[in-house]
């Protein structure tokens, strides 16, 4: 049976951490591991957490100094030592059946490397963001990741993977580490889908993602802020490609890479037919090659 290690990270979070704490403590499937790593916080965190869980031998204390969230990750990352990694923000909280839902899966599909889910809003915000209405099969996603910078995952405390996905992914030099102090999920996303991890998206409805000021990626965004964003996500990706081998020639490839997703939507399709589109091949095969991807996705529709 898949067993499973919980990687909760924090900074200044007191008054929310036990919630999510315990909600991983209370799950009906057991972590083998809950992983408590407080990021340098001054608010008093630190203190209280040896206080309500400084005798709980389930749960690992890791207090350390202010590094980022992609430093704390990698603390957690290193201290877990179970077969699939959950990642948990302090602010956030799962339903009891979180873990139960998602071993399901891993249990019974060991080619998939990679589950997110969806998310419920709590707080200043109730709804619920889902990446699709139903579960999907997502296959593998490196060339449209990679010629796309296209996102196929979920905020942090709704991503799970195997632990040795999450060691290739997180291993970045400093530089690296520097620029993603914060928003580090995007290194478990991008790394992931371009170092060649299999995806599944899996709706449990046990994700609670909680509002409170503007922590949503949704927030109001300048051009400014939103240019820069999308520049330090595209040169990570191209830190992931250099490390994989890959480079512009893949998307001779698209067309097979589309065709290890079982249900692709039709958006997919159309992205992959996009993707096909590029390159040096002639017109011709171009164009072929992304008829032949949108006439797929047209009968599945």
């Amino acid at each position: 049976m898949t067993s499973f290690a919980v990687i909760v990270t924090s900074y200044n979070y007191r008054g929310f951490i036990a919630e999510a704490i315990d909600s991983a403590l209370a799950q009906t499937r057991a972590p083998a591991q809950v992983i408590v790593v407080d990021d340098g916080s001054t608010d008093g965190t630190p203190e209280f957490l040896r206080e309500r869980y400084g005798d709980d031998a389930r749960v690992t204390l890791l207090c350390g100094e202010n590094g980022g969230q992609l430093v704390a990750f990698r603390r957690g990352v290193a201290a877990a030592n179970a077969d699939v990694l959950c990642f948990l923000d302090a602010d956030d909280r799962w339903e009891p059946d979180y873990l139960a839902k998602i071993g399901e899966l891993y249990d019974a599909r060991r080619d998939v490397d990679f589950v997110f889910s969806d998310i419920q809003l709590f707080g200043d915000e109730q709804r619920r963001v889902a990446y699709a209405e139903s579960a999907m099969d997502l296959g593998y996603t490196a060339i449209s990741t990679y010629i796309l910078t296209y996102w196929y995952g979920a905020p942090t405390s709704a991503l799970s993977l195997r632990s040795d996905w999450a060691r290739r992914a997180l291993d970045l030099p400093e530089d690296v580490l520097k620029t993603w102090r914060l928003s580090a999920d995007n290194c478990l996303v991008y790394g992931a889908s371009v170092l060649g991890a299999r995806k599944y998206f899996l709706p449990t409805a046990s994700v609670g993602y909680r509002i409170h000021g503007n922590n949503g990626w949704w927030s109001t965004r300048g051009p400014t802020s939103t240019y820069f964003n999308r520049l330090r996500s595209r040169a990570l990706v191209a830190h992931y490609a250099r490390a994989a081998g890959i480079d512009d020639s893949c998307i001779d490839l698209a067309k097979l890479e589309y065709r290890t997703k079982p249900a692709p939507t039709w958006a997919e399709a159309k992205r992959y037919a996009s993707i096909c589109l590029r390159g040096d091949a002639p017109w011709w095969k171009r164009f072929e090659r992304a008829l032949a991807i949108l006439a797929n996705g047209f009968r599945k529709r």
